[in-house]
């Protein structure tokens, strides 16, 4: 049985980790809100691209660029996000759940020989991912890319991708990642990002507005010049969303740590008072029994 000084020891433990929880839950809201910030920014962008996009594929022209051609899948490349840091709960290991699905899938899609090239974002990422490295699955470490990369390394790792699946290195392009909803709810999700596919050019939320256009230089020169943009907006857009669900996935965990903390110093003061009472109580009667004799 504990001690009154043992017990004492536990509750000063329970609430220094308490002020600790409480204030990381501080700062990852901080950081939460600011990747919202950020995210709202970004949006107006790639809607104007897509509006672009959308009046140049309303015109009477043909279009063709390498980057929305399809063909045969014999290797995939698959972009994970994860986090470089921890205490975040299962935010990472629901990422990682998400890649088997998608490599099982992919497999029963375009069959059991199809190589898979994959580029973990994250320290805990990569060591995740790297135990899936075997004969058809290569697993790529990314030095100058993580979880909390600036613009220009973002559009260079976007652009790099791009020129992989131009020289024939990846014939297929997939992107994994938590969407972010709000603090409480984000989204596992899994989209192709090349060959950029017609239903992500020309988005229901998009109003085209059907003017006649004088296009300077022809539209399909246009066309070729704004889809690495759209591609690059669509990876910045999915850097910040990994930012925010990391944020608000450490908001819930460290929420979570509070309130067990909070329990267990509950507690832990309920048996102190009663280990300290029933020492109270035994002192009254030796006491008590010493006035008797």
């Amino acid at each position: 049985m504990a001690t009154l000084r043992e017990l004492k020891g536990r509750i000063g433990s329970v609430k220094s980790s308490e002020k600790i929880t409480g204030a990381m839950k501080m700062i990852s809201s901080a950081k939460m809100h600011k990747a919202e910030q950020a995210l709202k920014r970004l949006l107006p962008f790639r809607g104007q691209i897509q509006t672009i996009i959308g009046n140049l594929l309303s015109a009477d022209a043909e279009f063709s660029s390498p980057l929305i051609e399809n063909r045969e899948v014999k290797r995939i490349g698959i972009v994970v996000f994860g986090s470089d840091d921890g205490l975040c709960g299962a935010y990472n290991m629901n990422v990682f759940k998400g890649l088997l699905q998608k490599l099982h899938s992919m497999r029963e899609k375009h069959g059991q020989d199809v190589d898979f090239v994959i580029y973990p974002v994250g320290g805990k990422m990569f060591k995740a991912a790297r135990r899936l490295s075997g004969a058809h699955i290569e697993v790529r470490q990314l030095v100058e890319v993580n979880s909390k990369s600036s613009g220009k390394e973002i559009r260079n790792f976007t652009f790099s991708l791009q020129q992989e699946y131009l020289d024939g290195n990846i014939d297929l392009l997939e992107i994994i990642y938590m969407s972010y909803k709000s603090v409480s709810r984000q989204i596992l999700r899994a989209e192709q990002l090349l060959p950029v596919a017609q239903e992500t050019l020309t988005d229901n939320s998009i109003t085209v507005q059907c003017r006649p256009y004088i296009f300077e230089p022809d539209a399909n020169a246009i066309f070729t010049s704004v889809l690495p943009l759209f591609v690059l907006a669509v990876m910045q857009e999915t850097f910040t969303e990994n930012q925010a669900s990391e944020q608000a996935a450490r908001v819930m965990a460290m929420q979570s740590a509070n309130d067990n903390a909070k329990k267990l110093l509950d507690q832990l003061q309920l048996e102190y008072n009663k280990l300290r009472q029933q020492a109270i109580t035994s002192e009254l009667l030796d006491i008590l029994g010493g006035q008797v004799k």
